[in-house]
């Protein structure tokens, strides 16, 4: 049931919403992975990015994709984290994480050793718009975890515009999504932070061969 929801919310809301409302313009989308595990990464400034990679797949390729979401702001019991488990998959992931807790990405884990399609934002937060802000380091421990997993920076753009942080109607405005050649772990964590910052800022690097393929 969980699948066909989300199948049918993809159909009925995600795509038209994305493409049809937004006119959501795809560069190099066959660049996108139509099988996991692999490890999508994006720039954050608007609650529809989220969306945005998800109309990037047909409604039965939804089942693979898991949104990996704040723990605290997407809690169990709300009505927005029933939305995130329901509709997106979503993998809690505690921001204030402490040793006691153990390992805070454990479950992004299990999901890309089970074949799925992580989406994460490594900013970890909305950033401010038309900008891309540090990266965390998530995204590289995980890399250097599974160094034969693909990681594809997608460059947003349009969405700080149509729904900015904090408002609430969307604006009728175009937007795009370029999909850089995917990355592997090089065994150099700040080449790798960098170049995925590069692709995300809609640089050169986001047309460019990997930097590295896992062997």
């Amino acid at each position: 049931m969980p699948d066909l929801l989300r199948a049918w919310c993809q159909r009925l809301v995600v795509r038209p919403l994305i493409r049809g409302y937004c006119g959501l313009r795809v560069s190099h989308g066959e660049r996108l992975p139509r099988t996991g595990p692999a490890i999508l990464v994006a720039n954050h400034n608007s609650h529809f990015d989220t969306l945005a990679l998800f109309a990037l797949f047909s409604p039965r390729e939804t089942a693979r994709l898991h949104a990996v979401a704040a723990g605290d702001y997407f809690c169990p019991g709300s009505l927005r984290g029933w939305i995130a488990r329901r509709i997106f998959g979503a993998v809690p992931v505690d921001r204030a994480w402490r040793p006691a807790a153990g390992d805070p990405l454990a479950g992004c884990s299990r999901v890309l050793e089970a074949g799925g399609i992580l989406i994460l934002f490594p900013e970890g937060t909305r950033g401010t718009p038309g900008c891309v802000g540090a990266l965390k380091a998530g995204v590289a421990c995980l890399a250097r975890r599974h160094p034969s997993v693909p990681v594809v920076p997608i460059a947003l753009s349009g969405f700080d515009r149509i729904l900015p942080k904090d408002a609430v109607v969307p604006l009728p405005l175009e937007a795009a999504a370029c999909v850089g050649a995917p990355r592997f772990w090089s065994g150099d964590g700040r080449a790798f932070m960098a170049e995925l910052a590069a692709a995300l800022a809609g640089g050169p690097e986001n047309s460019g061969e990997p930097i590295a393929a896992a062997a």
